[in-house]
């Protein structure tokens, strides 16, 4: 088994342990609050793109939501299939999501196109040196690389730190990494 595939089954087994033996109380906490680093990128902020968790993944929509209140513009990524490039699509509240290939909940292509000047990119595990090891598509790496100047923060939990991830050079690195415990920048 390559070492990313295996890389990928432990994370995503140890994100899914946490958040089966966590009170889900506690859980509904995690992500709710900014952290005064975010607070002060998203000032500047016009466009935010978060996810639609699936499964264990941490949830960023209860960030979403104060970016919201401080009218900021919302989106989300959308994926038409394996080879198209992922396009960002607005995404308001009352929106319904709809179905897209991949298992993801995405916005309707009947919305508006966005660019995002910060983006928060779900993870299957990072580590310390800013990499991130996502499902292994490739569609985050490759929508990253067109967009030169946005932010782009890592969210997860924090049982998904690794020592060190194998990085190739199509691998675009974080500028910070949120997680349930910390703010994680270079």
């Amino acid at each position: 088994m390559p070492i990313k595939q295996s890389l990928r089954a432990e994370y995503r087994a140890k994100r899914s342990t946490l958040v089966s033996q966590t009170n889900p109380a506690i859980l509904s906490l995690s992500f709710s609050a900014l952290t005064t680093p975010f607070r002060s990128i998203l000032e500047t902020a016009s466009c935010l793109a978060i996810y639609a968790p699936i499964g264990s993944e941490a949830n960023p929509l209860k960030l979403a939501e104060k970016a919201r209140e401080m009218g900021i513009k919302l989106c989300l990524p959308h994926v038409q299939n394996k080879i198209s490039p992922m396009q960002f699509i607005e995404w308001k509240q009352d929106d319904i999501l709809v179905e897209g290939p991949l298992g993801i909940k995405q916005a309707s292509l009947d919305n508006a196109p966005c660019t995002p000047d910060v983006i928060l990119a779900p993870m299957v595990a990072f580590d310390r040196d800013m990499t991130r090891l996502g499902q292994g598509a490739g569609h985050y790496d490759r929508a990253l690389s067109l967009l030169e100047d946005a932010i782009i923060i890592g969210i997860a939990w924090s049982v998904q730190e690794a020592d060190r991830l194998p990085k190739d050079p199509w691998d675009i690195p974080m500028d910070a990494i949120l997680t349930e415990k910390e703010w994680i920048t270079l």
